[in-house]
């Protein structure tokens, strides 16, 4: 296939058939993930490699990497910052640029009267084992000159899992025939082995790099033989720390032929009755069209909102019916809830967080602070 004549456009139908699998439908460790996106599509092997490399060359897709359960290997919160307006947005590029640790940087917008309105930076945050989460989101705001700041840490899990494509033209109301399962978030140890071949694993792709033995060079980088990194890797998906293959699109940016995948981002917040959070979530996780739903106090910043889920699209109107839809559904299973609210995604950007020790060790002693004065101490 001519490289110059494939196309690289998310509404080509072979693209959206390997697109609606590739972004989020092959769940953990693969020894051949092409293959396994090319039967679940039902697109030949040969043509879903050449697809994904164009696209990815193109921009079309952002990256193609193994996703990580990361909740299970480091420290996590979601994290609300009140910025001076004049430094906003020098504080998002610090996030994204400067700090590895930090994953999605988000400025969103909601109504002035709404309770956390002046929390406009948002940001998930991740500290490796042993470190203090509160130390370095401490770190980053004196870094950016931020007024205060809001740590949620997920207390559940109910959805994780971005498909933009397989979610396009929905409608509102549609959902499973069950509840989402409640995951827990608990952290997992590992092995210098296991941390060695996990970092060869997480590493993103490049264009050159897909190709069927997708693997082999990996295993050379970590020291070990193919079969010993297929070991250590299902291991590691047996103990709830593998994610899956994906291959990323842009959220809100044009891609190839100023396509967008979608235009808004909402996060949607709910406040239910304490005792009733994992009835909440599974109710709102069963919705098709949440990428994320997860039970984290909001505080007194936020009303106490105690359940969260976002949601892309590429209409508002579209996005907001399918939040009413969700609201109605509460109401009809029994589960009140007595605030509300949405908060819009504007300027954004999405990067894999840093999750290695020795990575962050090297983060603070490259800035003359000893990494040790960042340990979590004994019950923080």
């Amino acid at each position: 296939m001519d490289v110059l004549d494939t196309p690289v456009g998310v509404d080509d139908p072979i693209n959206a058939a390997i697109l609606k699998i590739s972004e989020d439908r092959i769940s953990g460790f693969q020894r051949d993930p092409l293959d396994a996106i090319a039967r679940a599509s039902g697109v030949e092997l040969d043509i879903v490699t050449a697809r994904i490399r164009a696209m990815l060359r193109a921009g079309t897709i952002r990256r193609v990497r193994q996703t990580l359960l990361a909740t299970n290997l480091a420290h996590g919160a979601l994290v609300a910052w009140q910025v001076p307006p004049e430094k906003l947005d020098a504080a998002f590029d610090f996030m994204f640029v400067d700090d590895p640790f930090s994953g999605h940087v988000v400025i969103r917008t909601a109504d002035p009267a709404t309770p956390g309105s002046n929390y406009r930076l948002w940001t998930t945050l991740k500290v490796p084992q042993g470190y203090s989460l509160e130390k370095h989101a401490e770190f980053l705001r004196a870094s950016v000159g931020a007024d205060a700041f809001r740590l949620m840490p997920a207390k559940r899990l109910f959805v994780l899992g971005v498909g933009h494509m397989r979610r396009r033209g929905l409608e509102p109301g549609a959902r499973a025939e069950s509840p989402a399962e409640t995951q827990d978030a608990r952290i997992v140890e590992l092995s210098d082995l296991e941390w060695n071949v996990l970092d060869a694993l997480k590493r993103e792709f490049s264009a050159d790099e897909l190709r069927r033995d997708l693997w082999a060079a990996r295993a050379s980088q970590a020291g070990v033989t193919l079969e010993e990194f297929y070991r250590v890797a299902e291991s590691l998906q047996a103990r709830g720390v593998i994610g899956r293959f994906s291959t990323f699109l842009e959220h809100v940016k044009p891609t190839a032929g100023n396509q967008r995948v979608t235009r808004y981002n909402a996060l949607f917040h709910w406040r239910v009755p304490p005792g009733r959070e994992l009835d909440a979530g599974g109710e709102v996780g069963r919705h098709y069209i949440m990428t994320h739903a997860y039970w984290r106090e909001g505080g007194p910043e936020f009303r106490n909102v105690n359940m969260m889920g976002v949601a892309h699209g590429l209409d508002k109107d579209v996005l907001l019916a399918h939040k009413a839809a969700i609201d109605r559904h509460l109401e009809e299973a029994g589960i009140p809830f007595d605030y509300s609210n949405v908060f819009w995604g504007g300027r954004s950007e999405i990067k894999p967080s840093e999750i290695s020790p020795l990575a962050f060790a090297e983060f603070y002693r490259s800035r003359g602070i000893d990494p040790e004065t960042m340990r979590q101490r004994r019950g923080e």
